[in-house]
């Protein structure tokens, strides 16, 4: 996972990190599928005991371009987790509520309790994205967020939580396949939007904007992961490998029983 890591304190050109990309050793569709379900097991038993022991907090940001697949990567990644303990949270357009308050006022309150793993479908980074390449709000604010955000992150981490940032990288021709794909299969139109097409030709805006939340926010306690996408199977692999990996981090254990239950016979 170290390789798909992005430095801190380094400046990230997307053209070098290959979107197509498969490394260690899975090599095809098949065996990756049969390495996710293993995970799949891990992840549940680890998830389970995240809630019972009811002491860390795990945030997981997933962030692309349109069509990068977050709901994809959510759905395949935590399948068989129980939900009691996993939670997602999307992030549309402001209400007006919302906008009468700082930036990161929502944001704040759908972050992870004790024992609970959220997963953010966008996050807090579309105000230094959309709000940038759609030029919503002056320069000059956009561009004091990067330090705000990292330090909201450095202070959820000092309260216990983890977190994993994910950017799911997909190249533009991919895009346009599963744009098309979506058009042309009467069971998927639902996804389609104009919008999207609109939001297409801004796509060399997005990833200067991206090349910039990535080389100014990835912290140690707050990482970003460049996830090669192109290939869902790899994609998929990749997120929960490094899921799975911090939450072994933890040092997870099962809490003892509240109350004596040396004596107990269920007849």
């Amino acid at each position: 996972m170290k390789k798909y890591r992005v430095p801190k304190d380094g400046r990230i050109s997307l053209k070098e990190w290959d979107p197509d990309e498969i490394s260690g050793d899975v090599d095809e569709k098949v065996e990756g599928e049969e390495r996710l379900a293993e995970l799949n097991g891990e992840l549940e038993v680890l998830q389970e005991m995240l809630y019972a022991e009811h002491k860390h907090k795990v945030l997981i940001v997933l962030q692309a371009m349109d069509t990068g697949g977050k709901d994809g990567t959510i759905r395949h990644v935590f399948e068989g987790v129980n939900p009691l303990g996993v939670r997602v949270a999307s992030f549309k357009v402001p209400t007006s509520i919302e906008l009468d308050h700082d930036y990161l006022w929502r944001v704040h309150q759908q972050t992870p309790g004790k024992g609970e793993v959220v997963i953010f479908n966008r996050s807090h980074y579309e105000d230094v994205l959309v709000v940038r390449v759609h030029q919503l709000v002056p320069e000059n604010v956009w561009k004091k967020r990067y330090e705000q955000i990292n330090h909201f992150e450095k202070l959820l981490a000092d309260e216990g939580t983890t977190i994993l940032k994910f950017f799911l990288h997909i190249s533009k021709e991919e895009q346009k396949s599963r744009l098309q794909s979506r058009l042309d299969d009467g069971r998927k139109q639902w996804k389609f939007s104009t919008g999207d097409l609109a939001e297409r030709k801004l796509w060399l805006d997005y990833v200067q904007a991206y090349e910039e939340v990535l080389s100014r926010t990835s912290t140690d306690w707050a990482p970003w992961y460049i996830v090669p996408a192109n290939r869902k199977w790899y994609r998929n692999l990749v997120v929960a490998t490094a899921v799975v990996d911090a939450l072994k981090n933890l040092k997870m254990e099962y809490p003892n029983p509240k109350e004596d239950l040396s004596g107990v016979v269920i007849e």
